[in-house]
């Protein structure tokens, strides 16, 4: 796995089509209104970020997407097609994949189970080509292959999350804070491994994050949210250089 730094500027592979369309969303959890008509658009080929304190609803967001919890109100489409009132399992055979937060890997099953628990998703179509490929990007994972996910270290587990969810394919990889509780060195390593996926695939990737210097850095757009509103927008470039999102959110952050 390559250790190269990311650039400042990603490259852009964008075609401008929305392959993720998020309008009006409102999501509650009983009572208590947690998105609060929500807009965002995820295109062909970008990496787009949310980012926000702990609680702004950036979780909530990415699993109202996939159908758990149910957005209330608004519409979610994927591809041209509503997804909103899906349930999970139909969402995942869209090719879209996700690796949420907390790792949350099959901790008694293997690696090599683990990453097969992803391939299921295709039905294994092409299951040796793309187990190989994993192992080509986490080496450390091809060296793990025969142990439980469950002693695996917490940057070891997040690359198995990651891994199991390329198993698949997908056309959109949705990642809930791929960096909470990891070492410098491996958010790093981490981001290394989208970007790279992003530009030599054309990945799309819709990234939740708490750690705004690395995912703005990395994303071609951001968004900001707060209380479960989206307060801001713009490039990634644009919103590092805003003299209220470094107040607020890279104060030693780098």
């Amino acid at each position: 796995m390559s250790m190269a730094m990311m650039s400042d500027a990603p490259k852009a592979r964008a075609t401008g089509k929305p392959l993720l369309a998020v309008r009006g969303v409102e999501t509650f959890y009983g009572s208590i209104r947690a998105l609060k008509g929500v807009d965002l658009d995820v295109n062909q080929g970008e990496i787009v970020t949310v980012i926000g304190a702990n609680g702004a609803g950036k979780s909530t967001l990415m699993m109202t997407i996939f159908g758990n919890p149910r957005a209330r109100s608004g519409t979610i489409t994927y591809d041209g097609k509503d997804i909103t009132k899906l349930p999970s399992h139909q969402i995942a055979r869209m090719a879209i994949a996700q690796s949420p937060e907390g790792r949350r890997i099959f901790g008694r099953m293997t690696v090599y189970e683990n990453l097969q628990m992803g391939a299921s998703i295709n039905k294994f179509a092409t299951f040796n080509e793309d187990l190989e490929r994993m192992f080509a990007i986490f080496p450390r994972l091809k060296e793990r292959a025969q142990q439980r996910g469950g002693t695996l270290s917490g940057g070891e587990q997040q690359m198995l999350a990651i891994a199991r969810a390329l198993m698949s394919r997908p056309r959109l990889l949705m990642l809930d804070e791929p960096s909470l509780g990891l070492a410098p060195l491996i958010v790093k390593m981490i981001f290394q491994v989208i970007k790279e996926q992003n530009e030599k695939e054309g990945l799309t990737v819709f990234l939740v994050e708490q750690n705004a210097y690395h995912a703005l850095k990395l994303a071609h757009r951001g968004y900001v949210m707060v209380n479960g509103e989206i307060t801001m927008s713009g490039t990634g470039k644009e919103l590092l250089a805003k003299p209220e999102i470094q107040s607020a959110y890279l104060e030693g952050g780098h």
